[in-house]
């Protein structure tokens, strides 16, 4: 299958769904018409929410006018002067702590033997989430705010109790958020709990989501994605998510047996070693973070007081 993305972007106070192929996006509606004489305006929201129901046709209609995009049988022109909005709103954000061996060396984080335990999860608020390009406000309570690139799982159909071996079919695709963190604000002296996660990754803007949302049906093997994170540049994170101590299919197995997953559910996997807390190194404003992964794409994000 031809890899491309789905995209929500913004042009010239219109705001529509798009087809990322290649390295140019096109507008999903105009494509869709030229290839498979769909007409119809296409709503990323609803198409995530109806997953079950709708996905795997829209997959198809969306890898054919991929497909005429590519090889040129239609007349598609790239979209210019767009500005890429976060591709569906998310319905809840789990994230797992502590899933790559080399990242809780790199934070001091003492695990126990992966036979005796089980992915350890927190919820990240959604009202986090904010697209590529646009800018992450540092907090003036946070001194040590830091990246993580993390893999994110969509979930595109309702699902509890879910075996392992059945996991990925319930996946909708899979997008890149970057876990921005306050270190800081991540532990507390005043309670005996001695972690919050909750309110050390929960801030407005800390969690950068995008570019677009790549159907299941393009990655053949989550398991083996290259993951990076730059700073001005630099490279600061360079992993596999081959790396992860609870794979993608066990942390949705987790999930299912305490709730009921959701269509439009995002879970970030967790990220490998480089994080700025690693190195002793922090985000200042005028920073600039672009969180890549392997056949999905990268985001890029300023850093600006706030």
């Amino acid at each position: 299958m031809i890899r491309f993305g789905i995209a929500s972007y913004e042009l010239n106070g219109r705001v529509a769904a798009g087809l990322s192929v290649g390295d140019a996006l096109y507008d999903a509606q105009t494509v869709l018409k030229q290839a498979t004489g769909d007409a119809a305006p296409v709503d990323v929201d609803a198409l995530v929410r109806g997953w079950d129901q709708d996905g795997a046709a829209a997959v198809q209609q969306f890898e054919a006018a991929a497909r005429a995009v590519a090889d040129g049988s239609i007349d598609a022109k790239p979209l210019t002067g767009y500005r890429l909005r976060v591709p569906f709103t998310p319905r809840r954000i789990f994230a797992a702590a502590s899933n790559y061996y080399e990242h809780a060396r790199e934070m001091g984080t003492e695990l126990a033997p992966r036979e005796e335990s089980t992915p350890y999860m927190f919820m990240k608020a959604e009202t986090s989430v904010v697209p590529t390009l646009a800018e992450v406000r540092i907090p003036p309570q946070a001194e040590r705010v830091d990246w993580e690139v993390e893999l994110a799982v969509v979930i595109g159909k309702p699902g509890r109790h879910i075996a392992i071996e059945d996991a990925l079919d319930y996946v909708a695709g899979y997008t890149v958020l970057n876990d921005v963190s306050a270190r800081d604000l991540n532990r507390r002296t005043d309670y005996p709990f001695k972690h919050d996660w909750f309110r050390g990754k929960s801030f407005d803007t800390f969690g950068p989501l995008g570019p677009w949302l790549v159907p299941r049906a393009c990655i053949a093997e989550p398991q083996n994605l290259r993951m990076m994170l730059t700073v001005n540049g630099e490279t600061m994170q360079d992993g596999n998510t081959s790396e992860m101590i609870f794979s993608v299919a066990e942390q949705i197995h987790y999930l299912s047996s305490i709730l009921t997953l959701q269509p439009g559910d995002v879970i970030a996997t967790g990220t490998p070693t480089g994080v700025g807390m690693g190195r002793g190194i922090y985000l200042k404003p005028g920073d600039v973070m672009v969180a890549s992964i392997e056949g999905i794409g990268s985001i890029e994000n300023p850093l600006v007081q706030g």
